[in-house]
């Protein structure tokens, strides 16, 4: 989110500021470190007053670092309504994105589990912007499970496809990334299955009950 000061006048200076900013604390997380903002700025060789221009505190910096925040949405303009393909197109974009930047993902996942309370709140590990898109793709859902359960299977679905579930198998099962990938979508499909056969129940108790 850009700030007031990033608004007015020579805009276009302003912004190749703030994404040196962002270069230079993304650089820090792969590094292993917890970058603040003069950290940031130093290693940007800008100056700490006109860092904080553009990141009042370290919780805002890191929020901008991470791959996730620029998103709004893992689905294409049009999305499909089937909900099988709407869960493969916003698999396709994070798992995607979790590769690519996958030595930042690490140390943001090792950050957020050394931190303490006030600390780990701050981290955009912890924001929950995947279970957001995972929520988009399961809303055709909506007619057949409530809000409550269409986010339930959506983190679910996020225990099972994010950095934790790509480092477990990875390190500790011994699979390819290839080879996770694919076992993180056959996982993510199973859940889907099993909640959709557990709603169809619930709706046919439902209707013998009430006859």
């Amino acid at each position: 989110m850009s700030t007031g000061y990033e608004t007015n006048g020579r805009i276009a200076q302003k912004r190749r500021t703030r994404d040196a900013l962002v270069a230079a604390a993304r650089e820090l997380v792969v590094q292993g470190l917890t970058p603040t903002v003069e950290a940031a700025a130093a290693a940007a060789s800008i100056s700490r007053t006109t860092a904080y221009r553009y990141f009042a505190s370290q919780g805002a910096l890191l929020a901008a670092a991470h791959p996730e925040t620029a998103w709004q949405s893992a689905l294409p303009a049009d999305p499909p309504r089937d909900v099988a393909e709407r869960l493969d197109l916003v698999l396709a974009a994070t798992t995607k994105m979790l590769l690519d930047t996958e030595p930042q993902q690490r140390t943001m996942l090792r950050l957020s589990l050394e931190a303490g309370p006030e600390e780990r709140a701050q981290l955009p590990l912890r924001q929950g912007r995947v279970i957001n898109w995972l929520e988009e793709a399961l809303e055709p859902l909506e007619e057949q499970m409530s809000s409550e359960d269409r986010h339930r299977l959506a983190l679910a679905i996020r225990s099972a496809t994010g950095i934790e579930s790509l480092a477990w198998l990875t390190d500790v099962g011994g699979l390819s990334r290839d080879d996770a990938v694919e076992l993180m979508r056959w996982s993510a499909h199973a859940l889907l299955d099993a909640a959709s056969a557990d709603a169809r129940q619930g709706e046919r108790a439902r209707r013998r009950n009430g006859r």
